[in-house]
């Protein structure tokens, strides 16, 4: 029988082309891929504004969030809500207790304290845990959820951590920043969330044996990617080392991709049979064992693409075309949205919110790539800001025939004179300095 790494490699080869639009930096974390003019071209006409919608709670982005050891009845943090103001209460037509791809088809009952006694036996589940910046946890989850698809598993979705926000703050559920109900509906499939699955409050420890995708693909760390949401979750976790050809491009340390089709071949019993290595050691029974068959799990599934890194960029991107892009707030974070626009332009008692577009600029740590460079020859003027807003207005009003005058700002820039200048043309900025008090962190 042949080894596991030289079975086979269900990977198309890698042209020497693909390499030449790398450029090598120290941490293989901040890689990118690259074709710089099409780039350009792409996030020229992709400006990220938001109409009708912004992020009123989640606006500073992007700090790792540091893994802390220990049991994880210690690190699972609990949340303090006594004090918070309720968020604005929303209908949700989308909610619907007779759900065919909701938790009462697609689980035994109301969550348990240990997962497995959840999970019915003719159907098959997939996760996977968060391990960056809030964006790419975001894109991560899109990740799971299309590898759920093509595997034809239900996702188990975790919550998310407060990786921009400092560890102390308690994590938020997935459903409780995106409207998963009609996710499921617009899918027409199973979507759950872990706290569904599992009672949030279980300190029960659950032996789970897993797949360690992350030490298949670079060669820095030699051992799974960290992640706190195990720990949450109350999950001890046994890793089996992946095949190295689940790596996209062979032997190159600046990339760290493998192929949703690649990591697929792991979730059916051939390919999971022809792959098995002896597993590492769980850190709290100290157990081994190989990965689960009813519930799929990888340690990280960030760097995944079909075709080529970082493809949320391309037109063609799967996970963006077959989950991102019915992923939609949920109502009552909409509500809280729509009373704060509406504080922020004045909008009278009894009127309709007009149309809006909202941009973020994010300042703060980015300075740090920046180098010599002077910050007001890095960052974007407000000049460039207010010219890509204008040609979103155009495109809007020729493709949507929709007339948006207003403009809000996010930032997370501190200094007076920059949001002065704001200001001076005619854009609103957001009051936050309650929000923390209300509703929280997040």
């Amino acid at each position: 029988m042949s080894s596991p790494t030289s079975r086979w490699n269900p990977l198309t080869p890698v042209s020497s082309s693909l390499l030449n639009g790398y450029r090598s930096v120290s941490d293989s974390e901040e890689t990118y891929f690259t074709h710089v003019k099409q780039r350009r071209d792409r996030i020229n006409r992709r400006f990220f504004v938001y109409v009708g919608l912004t992020v009123v709670a989640l606006s500073t982005l992007g700090l790792l969030f540091s893994r802390s050891g220990g049991h994880p009845e210690e690190t699972a943090t609990e949340a303090t809500t006594s004090d918070l103001e309720p968020l604005p209460s929303a209908s949700n037509s989308s909610q619907n207790v007779d759900d065919p791809y909701g938790p009462s088809h697609n689980l035994r009952g109301p969550p348990t304290m240990n997962f497995r006694d959840n999970l019915l036996p003719d159907k098959k589940y997939i996760t996977s845990w968060i391990s960056a910046g809030w964006t790419n946890d975001v894109m991560t989850y899109m990740n799971l959820i299309y590898l759920g698809v093509i595997t034809d598993r239900i996702p188990v979705v975790a919550m998310f951590t407060p990786s921009h926000i400092g560890g102390s703050v308690p994590p938020i559920p997935f459903g409780d920043v995106f409207d998963v109900p009609r996710l499921r509906q617009s899918l027409q499939r199973p979507v759950l969330e872990w706290r569904e699955v599992k009672d949030s409050s279980s300190r029960e420890i659950d032996e789970l044996g897993c797949w360690n995708v992350w030490e298949a693909v670079q060669d820095r760390e030699h051992y799974p990617r960290h992640s706190v949401v195990p720990d949450l979750l109350s999950l001890d976790l046994s890793y089996t080392k992946g095949p190295n050809w689940l790596k996209l491009i062979p032997n190159f340390e600046h990339d760290m991709h493998s192929t949703f089709w690649s990591l697929a071949v792991l979730a059916f019993p051939e390919g999971r049979r022809d792959n098995l290595v002896p597993p590492r050691e769980s850190q709290y029974h100290h157990v081994k064992l190989p990965p689960d068959e009813q519930l799929l799990c990888y340690d990280y599934l960030y760097y995944v693409c079909a075709a080529q890194p970082f493809e949320f960029d391309f037109d063609y991107s799967p996970a963006w075309r077959f989950v991102g892009q019915y992923l939609r707030w949920a109502p009552q974070l909409e509500a809280l949205v729509d009373q704060y626009v509406r504080k922020t332009i004045g909008v009278p008692d009894g009127e309709v919110t007009p149309t809006w577009i909202a941009v973020h600029i994010r300042h703060g740590d980015f300075k740090n790539w920046c180098g010599d460079v002077p910050i007001e020859d890095c960052f974007a003027p407000l000049s460039a800001i207010a010219r890509r807003v204008q040609e979103v207005k155009e495109e809007l009003l020729e493709r949507k025939g929709i007339v948006v005058e207003k403009v809000i700002m996010t930032s997370d820039e501190r200094d007076e004179t920059w949001w002065a200048s704001v200001r001076e043309r005619g854009w609103y900025q957001v009051d936050h300095s309650e929000t923390v008090e209300k509703y929280g962190a997040w």
